[in-house]
């Protein structure tokens, strides 16, 4: 048996990569190959895993529903002509046999309905917390906007509830409850964005290394999101809030710690932080110093980092729902885009709620982080929340194995039990 990935983004490449990594160590698993619609699937090639049917890298970056004017640069691009080739690729897959995992939103959903494949579904666009809280629906929403009574609108269950669907997988339990409740086949067990989040123990020392011993000190997480060369944007606004951190703890050591995605040009982000007045000292990771605030560039320790941090400042779509579920209260501030937009920033913090507290201003950012940092209670309701919003770690496992039960190669009980 054999299975094929289709994807539509880069935090849905890294969701799909950690199932099928999982998926890989069950024995008799399917032989595993990816379909990323939208760029040109470096998550799969670094994993291992075989890309089928051509890729290529829109000027929008995969965010065509934010900005008309980004979809008409795609089109202009070769979108239509690249689409027709990838819906054949998965027309050819399923004529040979092959079974179809879908992740993301209804763009590989439905390319894996019509392919005429089996196909799971695993959800990562969509939930109900955008509409509703575990209570009521969320005050001043359009009155259309849930119109059909789910943020999952008909021909998405449509396709989720067909026959060839084999089950779909979604990001909470308040979205699956709804689901059931419309006859789709929903199952939650948990965020796949969650796993992965190890730290290790030399990385964790070498950074806390870095900072001298303090008697008063606050470490914040800086996420400026992983594409150029909005990412370099984000954080020339992030190094403004950081100004205004640093001023309204004038007291303390701030220890800043950003996690850059490796693909991101290093010495830009250094570039701005001379130009902003930080000096560059000595340490294990490029380290610059200013006033009371000491900052680290890494680019290969994102889950220390987070889980380092008392806090997070963040431009980010997956690494702000990761600080989320890991508890960490996020402060962040729109853009101009093409990802981290106000309409971004403001629908991110109704899927996390009071875990997100958005800022008109970078300049905001002391004054806000300062009363949240103050108040107790606030801090274990907002842990709490994202505990509950984003799930535990272990997703990822749960999924290959209900994948695995359907489309494994044949095995012995005692085999799968050893592991």
């Amino acid at each position: 048996m054999k299975l094929l990935c289709i994807s539509n983004g880069h935090g849905e490449d890294g969701i799909a990569v950690r199932i099928l990594k999982q998926l890989r160590q069950l024995p008799g698993a399917p032989s595993l190959a990816a379909l990323p619609i939208v760029g040109e699937g470096r998550a799969y090639e670094k994993a291992g895993i075989a890309i089928q049917g051509p890729t290529q890298t829109m000027p929008s970056g995969g965010f065509i529903y934010m900005d008309r004017y980004q979809l008409w640069r795609d089109l202009q691009g070769g979108l239509v002509g690249l689409t027709l080739a990838q819906l054949k690729t998965a027309r050819q897959w399923a004529k040979s046999g092959g079974k179809i995992l879908a992740v993301g939103d209804i763009v590989p959903l439905a390319i894996a309905w019509q392919s005429g494949a089996e196909y799971f579904f695993t959800g990562t666009a969509k939930s109900e917390y955008y509409l509703r809280n575990e209570t009521e629906r969320l005050p001043g929403r359009p009155p259309l906007e849930g119109w059909s009574g789910s943020v999952y609108v008909p021909w998405e269950r449509w396709l989720m509830a067909r026959p060839r669907c084999q089950g779909a997988f979604v990001r909470d339990q308040l979205t699956a409850d709804l689901l059931q409740k419309h006859g789709v086949p929903a199952l939650y067990p948990g965020n796949p964005m969650m796993d992965d989040l190890n730290t290790g123990a030399d990385k964790l020392a070498q950074l806390t290394a870095t900072f001298a011993t303090a008697a008063a000190q606050l470490t914040l997480a800086l996420l400026p999101g992983s594409r150029a060369p909005e990412a370099f944007d984000n954080w020339q606004r992030m190094v403004s809030a950081i100004a205004s951190v640093m001023q309204t703890f004038g007291d303390r050591q701030v220890r800043l710690l950003a996690a850059l995605a490796p693909s991101l040009n290093l010495a830009a982000f250094k570039d701005v932080l001379l130009d902003a007045g930080w000096q560059p000292v000595a340490g294990k990771y490029p380290t610059f110093q200013r006033n009371n605030g000491v900052l680290v560039l890494t680019t290969n320790a994102f889950a220390e980092c987070l889980h380092l941090a008392d806090a997070a400042i963040a431009t980010a779509g997956t690494a702000t729902e990761q600080a989320v579920g890991l508890g960490k209260p996020v402060f962040t501030f729109p853009g101009p885009g093409p990802q981290f937009t106000y309409a971004f920033a403001e629908s991110q913090s109704r899927l996390l709620g009071q875990s997100i507290i958005l800022l008109s201003q970078p300049s905001e950012t002391g004054a806000a982080l300062q009363a949240c940092l103050a108040d107790g209670s606030r801090l274990q309701r907002i842990a709490e929340n994202g505990r509950r919003r984003m799930g535990l770690p272990g997703a990822a496992r749960a999924i290959a194995k209900t994948l695995h039960q359907h489309y494994a190669k044949p095995y012995s009980d005692a085999t799968f039990s050893a592991n």
